[in-house]
């Protein structure tokens, strides 16, 4: 008798604290969950911002990419309109993703944002609902992407369309967290838009996006070496060319390499971006 009493006790003391932890992750995912919609519906109601998505594959695809094809295409042992989609569907998903999460400015300037801290849930939930919302945006402008490509003559298989899908939430959460690093320090629209356009172009150009850099030294492949970009379009196509003879010609590292450094490069700004975003926010 005084074994069951002592396991009753002991399954009393016990259950309160897993029925906490068990309401704790559901409020946590039900905060991503809540600000990954929110940011899906303002995308509908904002009918411009879906018409940049394609616009910008146009322009970045079918000028600069077609000049592109038409003066470097020849001797470089790879089919390079090929190579030149992956990395603008990489490029545009970092884009997106980076303007996507620049919008916590006005969430900030329309206090939006000051309601969200208050509330009794994660930092990181919410800066990581508002990433993955914006992988809407994203995603819409790398199906743009594919559709600009199709026009040129530049298609994918649906194995190779599947893979790069699949990858698409860790290439935005990667492009999320590199943002955070700027957002969390900027409270200006103007600024902010100025900060995205510092972490996307310079890594479509040093990240091997449109141009190779596999002979790229000193400086240039240093720099190279520290993009998030670089590893994550790296391991897209590693994806994309598996057991092609074209693989070598194009991956410059491995899959484990590759996706190691995403996810640590991920893991390193996301913590020091939001720890930023969260005390600016405290301290207003």
């Amino acid at each position: 008798m005084n074994n069951l009493q002592l396991s009753m006790n002991n399954y009393a003391g016990v259950r309160p604290a897993k029925m906490h932890k068990s309401s704790r992750l559901f409020r946590e995912i039900s905060t991503i969950w809540a600000i990954i919609c929110r940011e899906i519906s303002v995308a509908f109601k904002s009918p411009s911002t879906l018409a940049m998505s394609l616009i910008m594959p146009i322009v970045m695809m079918g000028m600069v990419g077609g000049n592109l094809t038409q003066n470097m295409a020849g001797g470089l042992g790879f089919n390079f309109g090929l190579f030149m989609l992956i990395g603008m569907m990489v490029n545009m998903l970092f884009m997106a993703t980076s303007q996507g999460v620049a919008t916590l400015v006005d969430d900030h300037e329309d206090n939006f944002s000051e309601e969200m801290l208050i509330a009794p849930v994660s930092r990181y939930s919410i800066v990581i609902g508002k990433i993955l919302g914006s992988t809407f945006s994203a995603v819409v402008t790398m199906l743009g992407t594919l559709i600009v490509g199709a026009f040129m003559g530049i298609t994918l298989t649906v194995g190779q369309f599947l893979a790069i899908l699949a990858l698409s939430p860790l290439i935005c959460l990667s492009a999320g967290a590199l943002a955070m690093l700027f957002i969390g320090l900027i409270k200006n629209r103007k600024a902010a838009n100025i900060a995205v356009m510092l972490i996307t172009m310079p890594q479509m150009f040093l990240s091997g996006a449109i141009i190779p850099i596999s002979n790229s030294s000193g400086i240039l492949m240093w720099i190279s070496r520290i993009l998030p970009m670089t590893y994550s379009l790296d391991l897209t196509r590693s994806a994309v060319y598996a057991g092609t003879p074209e693989y070598a010609n194009v991956v410059m590292f491995s899959p484990a390499v590759s996706i190691t450094a995403t996810i640590a490069i991920t893991v390193i700004c996301l913590t020091v971006g939001t720890f930023f975003y969260a005390r600016s926010e405290k301290n207003r």
